[in-house]
């Protein structure tokens, strides 16, 4: 993973903000994964997390964020891996070093691991779930879009981009197609019963491929 400076931690107010939003998405994800989304209402997350509906709409703003609730974490990654990336290193690249290192740490945000199955299943019974997984992916878009375009291009570095170089939004586009074309293959193998530590070697080598034609794509073919 690109070099990341460490941060200061956070004052008390700042936890007990991080460790409330935490616990009213874990309530609520529980709620939803046992009883299904649709049946879960805000007024009973509020009750089983201890807080108000008020304090529920405080920190998401939508009912199923606070199932999909590392949206802000993901992008928050993929500013700090662009913005942070080693010199000579291109945008484009730090992205997919940021991709296989979720990957290799089982990172939550790789979508693929113990009890994801429960985890996928949710979302597939809740046609309001799926499109917000849809609409997120647009998000990561348009925020890999600003990110390249801030940076100089999806290749920026110490020479001029090659002839032909895709721009900000179609290497966006690509980047995100090509991932998520990789993790539903992974996902339906996981749910067809493929044990998830034998699907980690699978799940890193298509990802790597699929970055890598990604990458040559961007450059125009060279």
């Amino acid at each position: 993973m690109p070099h990341q400076p460490p941060q200061p931690p956070p004052g008390l107010r700042e936890r007990k903000r991080i460790e409330t939003r935490q616990r009213i998405a874990d309530t609520a994800s529980l709620l939803f994964m046992t009883r299904g989304f649709e049946a879960v209402t805000v007024a009973e997350i509020a009750a089983a997390a201890d807080v108000s509906k008020v304090t529920v709409f405080n920190y998401f703003p939508r009912k199923e964020d606070m199932f999909f609730d590392r949206q802000p974490e993901a992008q928050a990654m993929l500013t700090a891996a662009v913005e942070d990336r080693a010199p000579g290193r291109t945008p484009l690249a730090a992205i997919g070093e940021l991709m296989l290192d979720l990957v290799d740490t089982a990172h939550p945000l790789a979508g693929v691991g113990p009890g994801y199955q429960i985890f996928m299943n949710t979302v597939r019974s809740s046609p309001t779930l799926r499109a917000r997984a849809r609409e997120a992916l647009d998000e990561l878009e348009d925020a890999l879009t600003e990110l390249f375009t801030a940076a100089g291009g999806p290749l920026a570095g110490p020479g001029p981009a090659p002839p032909g170089a895709a721009d900000a939004r179609v290497a966006a586009g690509l980047l995100v197609g090509a991932a998520r074309a990789v993790y539903r293959t992974m996902v339906r193998r996981q749910l067809a019963g493929e044990p998830p530590a034998a699907l980690a070697a699978p799940y890193r080598a298509a990802l790597q491929d699929a970055l890598s034609r990604v990458e040559r794509a961007v450059a125009g073919g060279t």
